[in-house]
């Protein structure tokens, strides 16, 4: 099972769902709705993280899903 974490990004096209890394888009979408449900399953199957990205580019939500590997105390 791959641990690629997927990232949603604004594209020319709209919105696209990347994998780390890598340098073409897994999927491109005309919304970010789209594609953040796209990124959520393939997330989930693989056990990894979706992190999503606003219109400038940086971080502004991230989901884990499997295993988190820094799990917060309490």
């Amino acid at each position: 099972m791959s641990n690629k974490n997927q990232h949603v990004v604004p594209h020319s096209k709209g919105w696209a769902v990347k994998g780390a890394r890598n340098g073409k888009a897994t999927s491109v979408h005309s919304t970010q709705r789209s594609a953040i449900s796209e990124a959520r399953g393939i997330a989930r199957n693989q056990g990894s993280e979706m992190l999503i990205h606003g219109t400038n580019g940086r971080i502004r939500e991230r989901n884990t899903y499997g295993k988190d590997p820094y799990p917060p105390e309490g």
